[in-house]
């Protein structure tokens, strides 16, 4: 699965577990009739919101992502691409997470409410990382891969050749040269 396709994957799951989080927090609230929960959510979301949307600000890549994007290991064909093994391995915990924190809706539905922020925080603050790796795709000419791990281990990545793409002012140069 190609590194961009899972960034953007993955915002969209962590979207998509901070609103049914959302519904079920909203629904445990209003089954317990407690109006006060619902104020101090929407106050909690606003802060995620906010939080998620400066962190994201940047049209680079974070230090972890980085680091990755330095350490993958280079191959000079393109690796199998297995997403729904690899969507499952590296988001279990998410998936895990929702189950878990959607689960106590109807008991606390404080801890969905809170639950959902950091998932909308999470979902927001990463929103520019797939652009950002397909810059440094274009600039370096190569594709990044994400290597099929045990769910257990870290992230690994792949690095394959792919088209590289040249400026205008280089291909100019050329051939003025030429």
């Amino acid at each position: 699965m190609r590194f961009t396709e899972f960034l953007k994957t993955s915002v969209l799951l962590f979207a998509g577990s901070a609103t049914a989080l959302v519904i079920v927090a909203v629904a445990g609230a209003r089954a317990k009739d407690d109006t006060t929960m619902l104020y101090v959510g929407v106050g909690w979301w606003t802060i995620a919101v906010a939080g998620g949307l400066w962190l994201g600000r940047g049209s680079t890549v974070t230090h972890g992502i980085a680091q990755l994007l330095s350490t993958a290991r280079s191959t000079p064909a393109v690796p199998e691409v297995e997403p729904g093994r690899i969507l499952f391995n590296r988001m279990w915990v998410l998936a895990a997470f929702t189950l878990v924190a959607g689960g106590l809706a109807f008991l606390i539905p404080q801890v969905p409410a809170v639950a959902s922020g950091f998932a909308l925080g999470a979902a927001l603050a990463w929103r520019k990382q797939a652009r950002a790796v397909e810059a440094i795709e274009e600039r370096d000419g190569v594709r990044f891969y994400v290597e099929p791990t045990s769910p257990f281990k870290p992230t690994r990545l792949i690095r394959a050749p792919w088209f590289r793409k040249f400026d205008a002012l280089r291909d100019e140069e050329r051939a003025s040269v030429g």
